[in-house]
């Protein structure tokens, strides 16, 4: 028997008047703000990836931005002093000399210096706002329930930018609701974080964005909130408190890209070694219908029939990242974009969902291709390290400090810091991956340069389709088109 739950409104749902397409926001600026501008302008919601954006924001600017973007976006921050400390630290005329590496950036932590938070309320700001310059449609931006300690400083930059949605996953993003209200009046955030072997005892990253940036600060403007669930439990739940109820959901299947929920039962694997989904893994729409919140479905859900199927289902419409992944305007390296098309048409593209390689734990979603990390060989082979930490973890020392660890990094060191070997097989380390997927790769001291790896969703007639109709690749706008054809 459905049991109809009454959303607690605490305000106005802003999720109802966003469109039926919602572009994914993926990898590290795959979303990046050309893609979700070229949606956004069709009269869809454009998405930028959150991720690791004060990264892109600094190896954009160390590869000269070269055709001023960076910089002009940099120049409408409210607070000058602050872009311009940036430009400063990082900008390179003309670009870094071949071969040379990327400075770095420093690694979140619980407790984050001036420079950690302003990198990463720039990175977002310059996304979100490149993302809206030039058009008046709507701009969400996407982020990881895991990366938990880059949220505060990350979701402020955006705001600042005028996002006008924010999306995240990848856990229960329970606090978020509550963390928007309170930035959108810049009050200072206090985000809750979890830390392995803390017990109930509570700890938490901090963003005062008085302190940070000064008291004249424009006013700001609340975005709509959708959480990322997997199942109708979880969207049930989340309605249960005014503190954690969103403006919408997003219900993703376990065919989706990126990340997934893990099956629920006993975990088995097929004969690749593939985590194996059942009918339990599907969320039930009537279900997260009859909790009275908007919704748009996602995984396997890139085709017109699709979109058509979800509406009927009570959806407002779909999340759709592959055929966005492979469009034109997408940040995806155009080497690897074109040998991904190439396999589309020659029907030889697989995807499978790598139980192992995301340091998360979550099953996670890649395209086989040679000479990238799908290829377990090249994984084993690269010299293991954790640099750019966007996934490593809390945990609780022996007494009392916090410190981080990465089952991506070397063995003994996780192992030193209380993990087990057996957690670290098979890792890959997605940061550096997923940096080298957008051509923003670092090149080592020893000449070793970072390999890419590619996630897409596990239904690929969409963009098989769009392949065939378009053997020059197509655009943002023709997805568009083609999607909403029976919606006409």
């Amino acid at each position: 028997m459905t049991t109809h739950v009454t959303a607690p409104h605490r305000r106005p749902s802003r999720a109802l008047t966003l469109p039926p397409v919602i572009q994914g926001g993926m990898g590290v600026a795959v979303s990046s703000w050309t893609l979700a501008a070229a949606v956004a302008r069709e009269g869809q919601l454009g998405v930028v990836s959150g991720t690791a954006l004060d990264l892109v924001l600094t190896r954009r600017l160390q590869d000269g931005d070269p055709d001023g973007s960076v910089r002009r976006a940099l120049a409408a921050f409210p607070v000058p002093a602050v872009a311009e400390r940036a430009v400063a630290r990082y900008f390179t005329p003309g670009g870094r000399a071949a071969g040379s590496p990327y400075a770095p950036v420093p690694r979140l932590g619980l407790r984050q210096n001036a420079l950690v938070q302003e990198l990463m309320v720039l990175g977002n700001f310059v996304e979100v706002w490149l993302a809206k310059e030039g058009h008046d449609g709507v701009v969400g931006i996407n982020y990881l329930e895991k990366v938990q300690m880059a949220t505060p400083a990350s979701a402020y930059g955006a705001l600042l930018a005028g996002v006008d949605a924010v999306l995240m996953g990848a856990g229960i993003p329970r606090d978020i609701p509550a963390l928007l209200d309170g930035l959108a009046e810049h009050r200072t955030a206090r985000l809750p974080v979890t830390v392995h072997g803390a017990g109930g005892d509570e700890h938490h990253v901090e963003l005062d964005p008085a302190r940070l940036l000064g008291d004249d600060l424009p006013p700001l403007r609340r975005p709509a909130f959708l959480a990322i669930v997997s199942a109708e439990a979880l969207a049930a739940h989340l309605v249960r408190d005014e503190r954690t109820v969103p403006d919408g959901f997003v219900v993703e299947g376990p065919g989706a890209g990126g990340h997934n929920a893990p099956p629920r039962g006993r975990p088995t694997r097929d004969d690749l070694g593939q985590p194996v989904f059942g009918p339990r893994d599907d969320a039930d729409l009537a279900k997260v219908a009859a909790v009275g919140l908007p919704f748009w479905v996602a995984g396997s859900v890139g085709t017109p029939e699709a979109l058509r199927a979800a509406r009927a289902a009570g959806a407002q419409g779909v999340q759709v990242g592959t055929v966005f992944a492979l469009s034109a305007e997408s940040g995806l390296r155009p080497d690897l974009r074109r040998r991904l098309t190439d396999g589309l048409r020659a029907g030889t593209l697989q995807v499978r969902t790598d139980a192992d390689a995301s340091p998360t734990g979550f099953p996670f979603k890649v395209a086989q291709l040679t000479g990238t990390l799908s290829d377990l060989g090249l994984r084993a082979d690269r010299p293991r390290l954790c640099d750019l930490g966007y996934l490593r973890t809390p945990y609780l020392r022996d007494g009392g400090a916090v410190g981080y660890r990465c089952p991506a990094e070397p063995v003994h060191t996780f192992v030193r810091k209380g993990g087990s070997v057996e957690q670290t097989e098979g890792r890959a380390c997605l940061c550096n991956a997923l940096s080298a997927d957008v051509g923003m790769g670092q090149v080592r001291p020893d000449g070793y340069e970072e390999e890419a790896l590619v996630t897409l969703g596990a239904d690929l007639d969409g963009a098989r389709r769009l392949a065939a109709a378009h053997p020059g690749g197509w655009t943002a706008a023709q997805a568009i088109e083609w999607l909403l054809v029976p919606m006409a």
